[in-house]
């Protein structure tokens, strides 16, 4: 007689790439506020990234060696080549006390690269790029930023990806 053991599925594995893509998105912040404070063109970043930040182990436990260079890539440059067009939808999701540049450069990083996945990245469900950016400022942020980052990341899904909250 076989035990409910015996037809236990096997454990769950994230899906290939999960993991590196949750890589790219913690370096595509920080390249996106590295191109904020020195004004480099996102083109350079992505390559010194690419060579110097995702291809070794990180002193801090990051593991950004296993980032997907390609999503990287697409994040980095698509965030920073639509910056203003980011700017003008995440400003009325904020208050006037808090205004856009107002927020610490890392938050407005994290905020804007969400935002850019949502417009241009219909294959990653709102509700994913949603978690995903809550860890990247949770790994920033142990004040309330990552519940603000939320209140603004839900308010402005819903208002890009309407279908996805119906």
């Amino acid at each position: 007689m076989s035990g409910p053991s015996d037809h236990a599925p096997p454990p769950r594995r994230p899906k290939p790439g999960v993991k590196a893509r949750s890589a790219a998105r913690l370096a595509a912040v920080q390249a996106l506020y590295q191109i904020e404070v020195t004004g480099r063109p996102a083109t350079g970043v992505v390559k010194e990234f690419v060579v110097h930040r995702l291809g070794i182990e990180q002193e801090e436990g990051e593991r950004l060696h296993d980032a997907d260079q390609d999503f990287f890539g697409d994040l980095v440059r698509g965030a920073s080549e639509r910056r203003a067009e980011i700017d003008t939808l995440i400003g009325p999701a904020l208050t006037a006390d808090w205004p856009l540049d107002r927020l610490d450069s890392i938050l407005r990083a994290t905020l804007r690269m969400a935002i850019y996945e949502f417009l241009a990245r219909p294959d990653v469900p709102a509700r994913v790029v949603i978690n995903e950016y809550l860890d990247v400022a949770h790994a920033f942020f142990a004040g309330s930023e990552p519940a603000f980052a939320n209140g603004v990341l839900n308010t402005l899904a819903r208002r890009l990806r309407p279908a996805e909250f119906a």
